[in-house]
């Protein structure tokens, strides 16, 4: 029988702690001998807790045969080390397949928090998104003050207008922002020639501003407060002028003749009535939306930047022709134009007339539209008379209008047709 070793200080075996080779003591073998051990020493692997053994070592079982073999114990966790988080970075804009590898490369090369700007072209990013098919470019309109090249031949000298006011009645409404550019167009080409004169003014119109209207356009009765249009600056861009365009002419024009006479002799064209911009493949005549389908975005009601938008645009070739926009309204402005009257037209047809395009005038109750050309006058004529009136005789009003009356309050020549 084993005699246990007296002052034996135990026999350590967990990962992390190491153990000990000997302990202070003295005892008997299994022959009776006596037997002296020398004072423990501390095994140098327990500093390193990754490679102590895990199961009690052969020569401790040759000493203590009562001792377990043990089965390994779970390995001891390394201690997780708590490194301060990088800030956040601020997210880049995709780049070209041939600038991705420069930047991943400063970025791993050099600390988050060392890496500078990087220096983009972004005029660069943007043509290399437009040659692929899933993305489209929207560029900021920059209104663009000196047109190149000169003209060839004749030109026309036009004002493109926007107002801004505080209502949509002109009998009750005011101007409180009126915006004019004066430019030259190349009637060879259809296109801008030369520089942009231009003027914005405000003007208080002696009363608040609607709320809707300040949402709309962001100019307040401060802003306005005591300002008046320069009526001289007004005239002195007007001298000399062949032709007034307006987006939505119809509504422009009686504000500006009311304040300014000048207007009246004038004549006029308009970008929203004159220009099929569904046959050209525009889903919408807005100028926000004509200026999108061109690639630009801008701040839109406020009447200078409206003005350089709609030149921007009308100087663009229509997709479905083989001019400009502009050139396209002074071909409008030469020829007259017809306003036609569906007098007496029997109340079942209302639904065809609707489809066609006629507008119902509610003071004078009747079905009218309007018509660009003579050719347009006479296949109207020949549509009610077949599918209206049921060829049965007609009376149809019909109004000749030129561009010196058209978009006014003015009437032009009045007629009766019969069919």
């Amino acid at each position: 029988m084993r005699t246990p070793l007296r002052g034996c200080r135990g026999f350590a075996g967990v990962a992390g702690i190491g153990f000990l080779v000997g302990c202070v003591g003295s005892g008997e073998d299994d022959r009776g001998n006596n037997v002296v051990h020398r004072a423990p020493q501390r095994c140098a692997l327990a500093r390193q807790p990754e490679e102590v053994s895990l199961i009690t070592p052969p020569v401790a079982l040759e000493l203590f045969p009562e001792l377990p073999p043990g089965a390994p114990a779970p390995r001891a966790r390394n201690r997780r080390v708590e490194r301060p988080q990088a800030a956040p970075q601020p997210t880049q804009p995709a780049l070209p397949v041939v600038e991705e590898a420069a930047l991943v490369s400063a970025t791993v090369a050099t600390p988050a928090a060392q890496v500078p700007p990087l220096a983009v072209d972004a005029e660069a990013m943007a043509q290399a998104l437009e040659v692929h098919g899933d993305y489209r470019v929207q560029r900021r309109l920059k209104p663009t003050l000196q047109w190149p090249g000169t003209a060839s031949g004749a030109i026309t000298r036009v004002i493109v207008l926007d107002t801004e006011t505080t209502g949509l009645d002109q009998s009750k409404e005011l101007i409180i922002e009126l915006a004019l550019l004066r430019v030259d167009i190349d009637n060879a080409t259809g296109l801008p020639v030369g520089e942009v004169q231009v003027y914005d003014g405000l003007e208080d119109p002696g009363k608040p501003i609607p709320r809707e209207v300040v949402a709309l356009t962001g100019i307040q009765d401060a802003d306005v407060k005591g300002q008046t249009l320069d009526a001289a600056r007004v005239a002195e861009l007007l001298d000399g002028v062949d032709l007034v365009i307006a987006h939505n002419a119809g509504f422009d024009r009686p504000f500006v003749e009311g304040r300014f006479k000048q207007f009246a002799q004038l004549t006029w064209a308009c970008s929203f009535a004159d220009i099929d911009w569904k046959a050209q493949g525009r889903g919408s005549a807005k100028l926000e939306s004509l200026a999108h389908a061109n690639g630009w975005f801008y701040d839109a009601h406020r009447a200078e930047m409206d003005c350089h938008a709609l030149l921007a645009v009308l100087a663009q070739k229509l997709p479905e022709a083989a001019h400009t926009g502009l050139a396209q309204l002074l071909l409008a402005a030469s020829q007259p134009s017809y306003a036609l009257q569906a007098t007496n037209a029997p109340f079942e047809a209302k639904d065809k007339l609707k489809a066609r395009g006629y507008r119902w005038h509610a003071e004078q109750r009747v079905w009218h539209t309007r018509l660009k050309s003579d050719t347009e006058l006479n296949a109207e004529c020949e549509w009610l008379k077949e599918n209206v009136y049921g060829q049965r005789r007609a009376m149809v009003q019909i109004e000749k209008q030129d561009a010196r009356v058209r978009f006014s309050s003015r009437a032009g020549v009045v007629t009766q047709q019969q069919l």
